[in-house]
């Protein structure tokens, strides 16, 4: 009897910690049910507090080490045939004048595009000291050209008119032309300007105790909206002419696997309307 009431102790220890713990992902999508349970915090609210249901939702990711990262993208940042897909050099549709692998040009030392590829910070970390978690959250990092990396710096993202400089992609380094903000910008090609938008959402969502402290001319200083209004405007136009691609989808699910968080502006696009757009101030339900 003493054996029986003991086995049965840990099974129902063993149940509640299992309904503690944040959803696990084993290579598939969430359940329909799964899916809804995990959003479910978020329905009813609006605006700053829907912003912070969210946070409540997919804070506390289980973050990496740096040194992981590399070996991480293989699982978020791979191409069909197998080479890194790096949207600082990708050209959908036109020419890509160059690749990287993964096993080889890891930077290392540059001089040009083409010579390497590195861990790059969408929101770039002096912006927010180089603290942990955010100095390895995946849902940020991207594999991306060295030598571009390093000519967009600290730049914020912005809309370019005439350019100091261009990428053999495309992207390029010159003063914003966005909103009442004229300082030097770094943009993105079209196609990736949904994807760096949702990045940035998911950021200041995700590290809303944290953002108040952040020092930039783009986000940080308050929790809500945390985006400043020349860009918060700018990114919710990109990500409403650049919507969710499978490519979001995917690396959605693969970081999901690995930090057991997801960002719910791919999930549910619909939610940055509700939390910064035109429907800030009508209540978002799961559909």
């Amino acid at each position: 009897m003493r054996l029986f009431r003991f086995l049965l102790y840990l099974s129902l220890f063993a149940l509640y910690l299992a309904c503690k713990q944040k959803p696990s992902d084993s290579g598939t999508n969430l359940s329909t049910n799964t899916y809804r349970e995990y959003y479910s915090a978020a329905t009813g609210k609006k605006g700053a507090e829907l912003k912070t249901a969210l946070f409540g939702i997919i804070g506390n990711p289980d973050i990496v080490s740096y040194a992981e990262i590399w070996s991480a993208f293989e699982k978020t940042d791979v191409k069909a045939d197998g080479s890194v897909w790096d949207m600082y050099s990708d050209n959908p549709g036109g020419e890509i004048i160059y690749s990287f692998s993964f096993h080889h040009k890891k930077c290392g030392t540059y001089r040009s595009e083409g010579d390497c590829y590195n861990r790059e910070h969408t929101i770039p970390q002096s912006w927010f000291k180089g603290a942990s978690p955010m100095y390895s959250d995946l849902f940020h990092i991207y594999p991306t050209d060295g030598y571009v990396n390093n000519r967009r710096g600290n730049l914020p993202l912005g809309e370019v008119g005439i350019f100091s400089w261009k990428s053999a992609n495309g992207s390029r380094i010159g003063q914003n032309t966005s909103g009442n903000f004229t300082q030097t910008v770094f943009e993105p090609i079209d196609e990736y300007k949904g994807d760096f938008a949702r990045t940035y959402f998911y950021m200041v969502t995700a590290y809303e105790s944290n953002v108040a402290s952040w020092e930039s001319p783009q986000v940080g200083g308050n929790t809500y909206p945390a985006i400043k209004n020349w860009a918060l405007e700018m990114f919710l136009r990109w990500h409403r002419e650049d919507p969710v691609s499978t490519k979001e989808r995917d690396r959605n699910q693969a970081v999901f696997g690995i930090q057991k968080n997801r960002n719910p502006f791919i999930d549910h696009p619909e939610l940055a309307e509700h939390v910064w757009g035109n429907k800030k101030n009508q209540p978002f339900n799961l559909k």
